[in-house]
């Protein structure tokens, strides 16, 4: 600001040279024999070009000052500083940028810090149960046999997918996530990943059915990451789906892309639950998982370029689809 002062009183002294240079040279023209008023012109000019560089000068320094104590705060670490979107039009632009950048900062640390306190929450778990496990075959409560081996080894799977699963979620928020793509037929992909549920199924008494629709094209996508989407569904699926119900699988053709439906007879969810569906780290009172599978096969569906919905009732089981667009397909369409 002191900078931008001394700018305007260097423009001011030379227009006040120029005006009583000029009317110095009008009063020799015109015979004029009275200095004085032309320097009481330039007196009033010079007070007034003044007085309007000042009043610009405090207009702009004030809302400016703001924006530099502000932005030392969010240096410091408090996103939650805010400027008044006052002063002329360029600061009030600058103020709002300056404020949504602030708002969007604060959001990302509360999403991190909220992040980090469900992974601490989801890793204790299995760690405690393994601790107290290897303490009490430590100490000889338990003989080290397999009924006592086999729970140690189960959560130690537990922590070994909660750990993948935050690691796709690592890769997915950084950009990073890299897709395998291959020309990869789905009327085979399907029935591969439903075959390593059907044991499942059948010991609790779901009927398991998939149907894909005939001349449906090969895709460019990566199966493996494909793969974990439908086997997360199908688990969810399978989970809340009482003996005798139904687990369907489909896919088929839709316009533009292959669109693939899990479809369950199961106890369904609430409007709000189904509202929070693809969050992280939310799951249901009665459901075991972490809370990251949905949200991670939603974003591997969408750094396919498709999209994933729900729609669930209470009662009356729920259904989730994705579809895959076709792009380039390898095949011809039918």
């Amino acid at each position: 600001m002191w900078r931008i002062g001394c700018f305007f009183v260097f423009m001011v002294v030379v227009l006040a040279s120029v005006v009583a240079l000029l009317v110095w040279l009008i009063s020799n023209a015109v015979g004029g024999s009275q200095p004085w008023a032309a320097a009481i012109l330039i007196g009033l000019f010079v007070l007034i070009v003044l007085g309007m560089a000042g009043r610009a000068v405090r207009r702009a320094a004030a809302p400016v000052g703001d924006l530099i104590e502000a932005s030392g705060r969010v240096e410091a670490g408090d996103f939650s500083a805010r400027v008044p979107e006052e002063g002329p039009r360029e600061v009030r632009s600058l103020a709002r940028a300056f404020n949504s950048m602030s708002a969007r900062l604060e959001e990302m640390e509360a999403h991190r810090q909220s992040t980090l306190a469900d992974v601490s929450h989801e890793l204790r778990t299995p760690l405690t149960v393994i601790q107290g496990n290897i303490e009490a075959l430590l100490d000889g409560v338990y003989p080290a046999d397999a009924e006592h081996l086999e729970p140690i080894l189960e959560e130690a799977r537990v922590m070994e997918r909660l750990i993948e699963d935050l690691r796709t979620l690592t890769l997915v928020e950084a950009g990073s996530l890299v897709l395998h793509r291959e020309p990869t037929d789905l009327e085979a992909l399907l029935p591969e990943v439903a075959a390593g549920y059907r044991s499942q199924a059948e010991q609790a008494g779901i009927q398991l059915t998939i149907t894909v629709g005939e001349g449906a094209p090969t895709l460019e996508l990566d199966p493996a990451r494909i793969r974990e989407v439908v086997a997360n569904l199908l688990t969810n699926a399978l989970r809340h789906t009482p003996r005798g119900g139904i687990v369907d699988l489909t896919a088929r053709l839709d316009d533009l892309a292959v669109l693939v439906t899990v479809r369950d007879t199961g106890s369904g969810m609430s409007a709000e639950a189904l509202d929070r569906i693809f969050d992280r780290f939310y799951r249901s009172p009665d459901s075991p998982g972490s809370g990251l599978g949905l949200s991670i096969a939603r974003d591997l569906v969408q750094a396919h370029g498709g999209t994933m919905t729900a729609t669930s009732e209470l009662a009356h089981g729920t259904t989730i689809r994705f579809s895959l667009p076709l792009g380039s397909p390898i095949l011809d369409l039918p």
